[in-house]
């Protein structure tokens, strides 16, 4: 048995990844900058072209940055990584980009997000974001406006409105995601959450989808994931899986783990007034857990079979950190 657990160690020990160097070529964010360092995130963007076409990354030492960051758009793609000794996880993420503005302050949703992005083809690997507001209004941790952006080992916090999945394909795996009303939304992405850790920390509904319309391309499937409370909440039965900002709003949670945080209905009108019910596609299949059992909602429905994963990129997958997505 001891040797056993010698060898389970030591093959974790290779698997895990480390990521404590910049590399060639980057830009690096340190909080006590070097030579030819910069001491804010957003400085280094700053730096950066946005009419080159060769590919850009920057590099993130520890620490805790208290900055909004705005990425704007640009032709190359741009690779943030974060300080990390184990890329394979969120649970090693040593930088933390915090702010807190919500968006009655902010002017909009994605003006008070803690990072925001329109650049496409964007990577953010190992980086805790936070937006620090709380209750009372929209505060988002990152607004994701642009096409293929792909968020790995990241973790996000805020309270309403924490994810942005505005616009394109775009891909989170193995991100934390914290919240608790509306929390991953948007209008017109089609966003994969991949083996994510999705945590709730106040009554309300995990997913908003904006969808409008049958030919609106926006489609959410979080798979392989958990579903539970935060260890700042408690609340049983409190919570959806989602309830519809329109009223085609598509929506698949699939071979999840779901705790007893979720209502047995699983998911949600968006209000007594208007339901927003009519056209929309609420579906699951294969979940686990006491939130995966119940008398569901009557506009909901049960798949027969998985939906493939990478099936809702429409076969434009080139761009995904594979690592980090159960294909199949």
């Amino acid at each position: 048995m001891r040797l056993l657990l010698l060898l389970a160690t030591a093959v974790t020990a290779v698997l895990a990844a480390s990521r404590t160097s910049p590399p060639s070529g980057a830009l690096v964010v340190s909080k006590t900058p070097a030579s030819g360092q910069y001491g804010t995130i957003q400085a280094a963007i700053n730096a950066l072209s946005t009419t080159s076409t060769t590919a850009q990354s920057i590099f993130i030492y520890q620490g805790t940055y208290n900055e909004q960051v705005k990425i704007p758009a640009r032709k190359a793609v741009l690779t943030i990584y974060g300080y990390t000794t184990d890329t394979t996880t969120y649970g090693s993420n040593t930088v933390t980009i915090t702010y807190s503005k919500g968006a009655d302050v902010a002017g909009s949703d994605e003006l008070s997000a803690t990072v925001q992005s329109r650049s496409a083809g964007l990577k953010m690997y190992n980086i805790i974001v936070k937006n620090t507001r709380g209750q009372g209004t929209q505060a988002l941790a990152i607004s994701a406006w642009a096409d293929k952006q792909g968020f790995y080992g990241c973790t996000f916090i805020g309270y309403q409105d924490t994810v942005l999945a505005e616009t394109g394909y775009q891909v989170f795996g193995k991100c934390y995601i914290e919240g608790a009303v509306d929390f991953i939304f948007g209008q017109t992405a089609r966003a994969l959450f991949s083996q994510c850790v999705i945590r709730i920390s106040g009554p309300g509904s995990i997913t908003a989808s904006g969808r409008d319309s049958s030919s609106n391309p926006s489609y959410y499937l979080i798979d392989k994931s958990s579903i539970a409370v935060s260890s700042a909440y408690s609340g049983v039965g409190t919570a959806y899986l989602g309830r519809p900002w329109s009223n085609y709003a598509r929506v698949v949670v699939q071979r999840t783990v779901i705790s007893n945080v979720i209502n047995s209905a699983g998911w949600s009108q968006w209000s007594s007034s208007t339901p927003n019910t009519d056209h929309v596609t609420f579906q699951e299949y294969g979940n686990t857990g006491d939130g995966a059992s119940g008398t569901r909602a009557s506009f909901s429905s049960k798949l027969s079979a998985a939906v493939s994963p990478l099936s809702i990129m429409d076969g434009n997958t080139s761009w995904i950190d594979l690592t980090y997505v159960v294909q199949t």
